[in-house]
């Protein structure tokens, strides 16, 4: 009967939202989101949807625990001096002007961590990324750009002192980094890819995904990207055979598009 309602549970999601959960890790998925609806005082997966259906802010939640917005600026940072020392230079001199894609941007650490690392290359004026996210709390959270001081901890002096102005105990980022990114809400297991991008980022999000719905996203990576453009995974999520999908590894973490 359990299994019975958590599967009722992620039809009803489907339906209402468009959210698939049957493409994410059912064992880790059900375990998060049974510890919600416990926590919340609902009994079964079926009282605990109809209460979201009512209420916005538990609704956030459940997105919030579905998705696990943990993130922080130039996360892993040796990936992101690869970024800066050999990737951006080798796009950059093939191309001007780059389109970026931050995916599954979480709260924004990732795209404003992109945005400070490109305005070391070319005008503010010039940096132009999308991110997205399926979770509007987190796409909220990411447009305030305030974050507590753990966030800044692998953040190149340099870039903190220019763009983070500090507020009581918290730190908010400059509103001329801030100007450079467009957030919006996107559903990367539904909704259509843009094309032509220089730079996909989408790092620790691919973890929670079943490895039929990993196959299809690295194919839609694969044909969002212009060729020699170049997909920046996180640190657990190595592609293996990567030419499956018309990529060729460029360094650790980083394919470039055939």
């Amino acid at each position: 009967m359990e299994d019975k309602d958590f599967l009722q549970f992620i039809d009803k999601v489907k339906h209402k939202t468009g959210i698939d959960l049957a493409l994410y890790k059912e064992a880790q998925m059900k375990r998060r989101l049974t510890s919600l609806r416990v926590k919340r005082g609902y009994h079964t997966f079926d009282s605990f949807f109809e209460a979201m259906t009512k209420n916005q802010e538990l609704f956030n939640e459940f997105l919030d625990r579905m998705t696990i917005n943990v993130s922080e600026f130039f996360r892993n940072p040796s990936r992101w001096q690869v970024l800066e020392t050999k990737i951006i230079p080798r796009l950059l001199k093939e191309k001007g002007r780059l389109k970026c894609w931050s995916a599954a941007c979480s709260t924004g650490e990732e795209p404003y961590s992109l945005a400070m690392l490109l305005s070391r290359f070319m005008p503010l004026s010039e940096i132009d990324i999308t991110a997205t996210d399926i979770d509007e709390g987190a796409i909220a959270k990411a447009k305030r750009g305030v974050y507590v001081e753990r966030s800044l901890q692998n953040m190149p002096k340099d870039l903190a002192a220019k763009y983070f102005r500090k507020e009581e105990a918290m730190y908010a980022i400059s509103d001329d980094i801030k100007r450079r990114i467009k957030f919006k809400r996107h559903n990367l297991l539904a909704d259509p890819f843009d094309k032509n991008h220089d730079l996909i980022v989408c790092r620790n999000v691919m973890i929670y995904f079943t490895e039929e719905a990993k196959h299809d996203l690295y194919h839609k990576f694969a044909a969002s990207l212009r060729t020699g453009g170049v997909l920046f995974v996180g640190s657990t999520e190595q592609i293996f055979q990567p030419q499956h999908y018309g990529f060729e590894p460029e360094d650790t973490f980083f394919y470039r598009k055939m």
